[in-house]
């Protein structure tokens, strides 16, 4: 059992921080920005919440943190009452955050300076993966950190793998982006041109999956595309932000990445269809529309 705080009790992180107190055992306790959520939290699982981060991160050895961007994890580490203002020497920051690599690599120098450690450890799994305790986590970081972290993140994940030095998990998760992006607008195109030619999509698909077309969205996405329903998951305002940091990085490094820029922008497109909300599937919807 270690003692352990969590910061960041949306979607991903509330199930998570409950899979560390419940499978993993650990003494957990929680931050949230709105704190009716980490009370309620503290209720159902039976750890303890807190007012600040500061607070949270106080004589724990592993501290984890799942929010929306950068200027979030910036509030929550080095900002006013951040973690950092209190992590312990020794300590661990583990955040689960999509977010930029130049952040994790600032906020690693930044735990340094205060004798802790910090692993950037991007999620992939969705709502669904949270909520199963299924993730798969890509993380960046020293590698005496993450051997003594991986137990721990292993309460919530069914991979866990450290990918270089601290950013690259943050890179990763862009590249897991960058391949479910093409690999949506692919089956949502194929789904739109069986209609059109007038075929059983169920069948079309049944005999396709198994063959070179195969994925894991097709074998979990393509009957609530073809039902039209698009509630399922990953949603299309998230999908954005990931692929913006995608971009702003690709512009960094030089890659080219003309298909991802292309589905960023229908993926604009459903949001003008009023998806915001919808799952990421609902490319097709657009083609559709």
């Amino acid at each position: 059992m270690a003692k352990v705080a969590f910061l960041g009790l949306g979607v991903m992180g509330y199930p998570m921080a409950g899979h560390l107190k419940l499978r993993g055992g650990h003494e957990v306790t929680v931050y949230n920005r709105t704190a009716a959520k980490a009370e309620r939290w503290a209720a159902e699982f039976g750890g303890r919440a807190v007012a600040t981060p500061a607070e949270a991160a106080t004589g724990q050895e592993f501290v984890f943190a799942c929010v929306g961007n950068d200027d979030d994890l910036r509030s929550v580490t080095t900002g006013p009452n951040g973690a950092f203002e209190t992590i312990e020497a020794g300590a661990i920051f583990i955040d689960n955050t999509t977010a930029s690599a130049e952040v994790a690599r600032e906020l690693y120098a930044a735990a340094r300076a205060k004798s802790a450690d910090f692993i950037d450890a991007p999620v992939s799994g969705g709502q669904a993966g949270a909520e199963n305790g299924v993730l798969t986590v890509m993380c960046g970081g020293d590698a005496d950190a993450f051997e003594k972290a991986k137990p721990v993140i292993e309460a919530y994940a069914r991979m866990v793998g450290l990918m270089g030095p601290v950013g690259a998990g943050q890179l990763t998760k862009m590249i897991n982006q960058i391949c479910i992006a093409g690999l949506v607008q692919g089956l949502a195109e194929g789904i739109h041109f069986g209609k059109r030619a007038g075929l059983d999509i169920e069948k079309v698909i049944e005999v396709i999956s198994k063959g070179a077309a195969g994925s894991w969205q097709m074998e979990n996405r393509y009957k609530t595309m073809n039902a039209g329903k698009y509630d399922f998951g990953f949603a299309v305002d998230w999908m954005r932000k990931d692929l913006d940091i995608v971009l702003a990085e690709a512009r960094s490094n030089g890659a080219k990445l003309p298909v991802t820029a292309l589905v960023d922008q229908f993926y604009a497109d459903v949001q003008a269809l009023g998806g915001n909300r919808w799952d990421t599937s609902s490319l097709l919807a657009r083609l559709e529309k």
